[in-house]
């Protein structure tokens, strides 16, 4: 019986792990990184051309190598760029 019980815990931590990844597959399928919006600190991440890794280290606003999620399609709207300014520079230099 306790192993029965172990096996069924065990197959329920797997099995909420497996949505949670999935249910974060949908949510970042809705979203997209937008570069240059993000006030100092607000930011969702930082790419290789930007001076840090990672949320909230950006220390300027509008920083155009840094990206926050926005709602698919809201970026530019919001005066923000689909690409980083770093990327931008190393595709125009071809």
């Amino acid at each position: 019986m306790t192993r029965t019980i172990a096996h069924g815990i065990a197959s329920a931590a797997i099995a909420s792990l497996l949505t949670l990844g999935a249910s974060d597959t949908v949510i970042a399928a809705e979203k997209e990184k937008c570069y240059g919006i993000a006030k100092a600190g607000q930011n969702d991440c930082g790419g290789k051309y930007s001076k840090h890794s990672c949320a909230g280290q950006s220390k300027i606003d509008n920083d155009p190598n840094s990206w926050k999620y926005v709602d698919k399609g809201s970026c530019e709207k919001l005066g923000g760029k689909l690409q980083a300014a770093g990327e931008m520079m190393k595709d125009r230099k071809g």
